[in-house]
């Protein structure tokens, strides 16, 4: 069984990697969130050889709203573009010699990221497995719901900080819930945390609350002190400040010391962008309640371009219906009294990982109070903890008749509603999809002993083929 999950770890990396590259060659150019001051970003360090200060100017809403109103015609040049010249260096640094070598070429680029994703995909597999050692289930199937979300590979596929920032922190929760994190190694990660985006700078008290949970007790019997507490957490904090410090320098210089980060510099400068004030306003508390919702699930599945292209309204009700079912799962599973009780290191991880998932959450509420950016790739930053909880759920139901009934009832339900949507004759995928699915969930229904392979299979499967679907009839006709 342990053998077959490795061969399914592998599998699942090419499969990603192929669908990767499918998205950074067909996904027109810039026709991602920010894709051009990104890129900009990286053309500064390569061409000009010192880091950029975001300025007056170099926001414009209207010739913004221009280039993607007009899908960036190659006449209008993007180079104005130059928004997230506040962000941390890490991944431009990094992707300077990709630029060099391919002379700025935009696919070399995004295929970097790609590559990002793979290594954020290998360390999410070993932070379950390592976490749940007894349950080899849950590392391969967590490995594929991050692997195969449509709007995560599209966003993993293009030029920006986003796969590095998600590397970086997951990399750091894996040295968290180990036993016995080492303050140096650990507080290493955090410094490039913090030089990598904000976002994953919910990784510090998830570092230091689970130091001081390591530190806290040598066994259950005995305590150590609190000048070794203290001490390791200042080996943490001096580790981090080694790598950040001298960035978070250079900005108080440049942006003043009440702005490290430089983002009240960015907010002064991004003027035009929507308010959320002006939206309640305009909608009311339930109307802009409901529009966040919706467009925050839609986009987490997949809305692509610049939140130009949605998928058809068939597809996100099929999708709901799963992520009902994982989340029902979940809920099941972890309330389920017969299931094999926890241990005291794995309760601390779980702990530490909702604790990560919770800041992401409320990050992302909190931006929403200023600025109308209900995308729910902000988000991203807990994947690994959503999908350990996914991966919770589909277990629970494999282990029932009438949950993989269902969960292939679910899966059964995106090409149906895809051949619904699209309605065209040239629909041979999804025909060979409708009957692969019941071909391996029917099998996985009647022989308990492959049931959860052959479920994990039909997933792996029918996200595969949503993904071919936001690319070939979603992204590439509409971009």
């Amino acid at each position: 069984m342990q053998k077959g999950y490795r061969w399914a770890q592998i599998l699942l990396l090419l499969c990603y990697a192929a669908l990767g590259t499918l998205y950074a060659v067909y996904t027109p150019p810039w026709q991602a969130p920010d894709e051009p001051a990104h890129y900009n970003y990286i053309r500064a360090l390569a061409e000009e050889r010192a880091l950029p200060v975001i300025e007056e100017g170099d926001y414009d809403q209207e010739y913004l709203g221009l280039l993607t109103a007009r899908k960036f015609p190659p006449q209008l040049s993007v180079a104005p573009l130059r928004y997230e010249d506040h962000q941390p260096p890490l991944y431009y640094l990094l992707a300077v010699p990709v630029y060099l070598l391919s002379g700025g070429a935009l696919v070399p680029l995004r295929l970097f990221s790609v590559a990002l994703g793979l290594l954020l995909l290998t360390v999410a597999h070993r932070l379950v497995r390592d976490l749940f050692p007894d349950r080899p289930f849950l590392a391969p199937a967590a490995m594929a719901l991050i692997a195969f979300l449509p709007q995560h590979v599209a966003m993993t596929a293009a030029v920006n900080n986003d796969a590095l920032a998600e590397l970086v922190l997951a990399t750091a929760l894996w040295l968290a819930v180990r036993p016995n994190p080492r303050p140096w190694r650990l507080g290493a990660v955090v410094g490039l945390a913090l030089l990598t985006k904000t976002t994953a700078y919910v990784v510090l008290p998830v570092a230091l609350l689970a130091l001081w949970w390591s530190g806290a007790r040598m066994n259950t019997d005995e305590r150590r002190p609190a000048s070794y507490v203290a001490a390791q957490t200042g080996r943490l904090l001096l580790a981090a400040l080694l790598l950040a410090g001298p960035w978070l320098v250079r900005n108080a210089t440049v942006y003043g010391w009440t702005d490290p980060l430089g983002l009240a510099r960015h907010n002064a400068v991004v003027q035009g962008q929507p308010r959320t004030a002006e939206w309640l306003a305009q909608y009311g508390p339930g109307g802009l309640a409901m529009r966040f919702v919706r467009t925050t699930f839609q986009s987490f599945w997949g809305q692509f371009g610049w939140m130009g292209v949605p998928m058809h309204p068939p597809v996100y009700r099929a999708l709901a219906v799963l992520s009902a079912l994982l989340g029902v799962g979940f809920l099941a599973g972890w309330l389920d009294r017969r299931r094999p009780r926890l241990t005291s290191g794995q309760r601390r991880g779980v702990l530490l990982l909702a604790l990560s998932a919770t800041l992401t959450a409320l990050s992302y509420l909190w931006y929403n109070l200023t600025f109308v950016q209900h995308q729910g790739r902000y988000l991203f930053p807990a994947l690994v903890p959503l999908a350990l909880a996914g991966a919770w759920g589909l277990e629970w139901w494999t282990e029932r008749r009438v949950g993989v009934l269902l969960l292939g009832l679910g899966l059964m339900g995106l090409p149906l509603a895809l051949v619904w949507a699209l309605r065209r004759t040239a629909l041979l995928l999804w025909g060979a999809l409708g009957v692969l699915l019941p071909a391996l969930w029917l099998p996985a229904l009647l022989f308990p002993r492959p049931r959860r392979s052959l479920t994990l299979a039909a997933w792996v499967l029918g996200m595969v083929g949503l993904n071919l679907y936001a690319i070939f009839w979603g992204i590439i006709p509409n971009l």
